[in-house]
């Protein structure tokens, strides 16, 4: 997948998850203050898993977008 696609599956599938407009996921806004969470399973819309530490320095969706990215294309 390439990071656009990511981006743009991302954002749907959150927006729908969490029922929030897709305008307020921008690649610079927090993940935690826009979603209200600490972690996120990714794993039925992905097919991959993300524990824990997979989380740290990961603070807004840009960041969220290129972890995606690098589980998914190794």
């Amino acid at each position: 997948m390439t990071i656009e696609e990511i981006i743009e599956k991302a954002t749907v599938v959150l927006a729908e998850e969490f029922e929030i407009e897709e305008s307020d996921i921008t690649p610079d806004a927090s993940l935690k203050d826009t979603l209200g969470l600490d972690s996120l399973d990714v794993e039925q819309n992905f097919g991959i898993t993300l524990t824990g530490p997979d989380f740290i320095g990961i603070a807004t969706f840009k960041d969220f977008y290129e972890l995606l990215h690098r589980k998914i294309n190794g």
